[in-house]
């Protein structure tokens, strides 16, 4: 059954690599390049939005992996984006530091 009190937002609102007309919904300036799915609920868990992540692809464009993040109702959906991209930048900055980049050692 469908649920009225949840949005669905998908990966591409968010990719950088797509123009509006492909999906994309949040300003060329907000925008992620290639936010993964786990990305996108980490953003959504930070802001308390109680996130449920499913991999899926987006009927318009199948040919694409891609995912959608569940999450409650809060205000206007293009507010909730534009919050939702800027809590993106920065997990995607925790998780660029999480990772070592390939080649470099670490020192102790």
């Amino acid at each position: 059954m469908k649920e009225y009190e949840r949005y669905v937002i998908w990966l591409g609102y968010f990719n950088s690599e797509l123009k509006r007309r492909e999906g994309r919904r949040v300003p060329l300036s907000a925008a992620t390049k290639a936010p993964s799915l786990e990305e996108l609920g980490e953003a959504c868990r930070r802001l308390n939005l109680q996130p449920i992540p499913q991999p899926a692809r987006h009927p318009a464009a199948s040919w694409r992996d891609s995912g959608y993040v569940s999450v409650i109702k809060q205000k206007p959906k293009k507010a909730l984006l534009l919050k939702v991209a800027k809590e993106l930048a920065v997990v995607r900055g925790i998780f660029q530091k999480r990772q070592p980049k390939a080649g470099t050692v670490r020192k102790k």
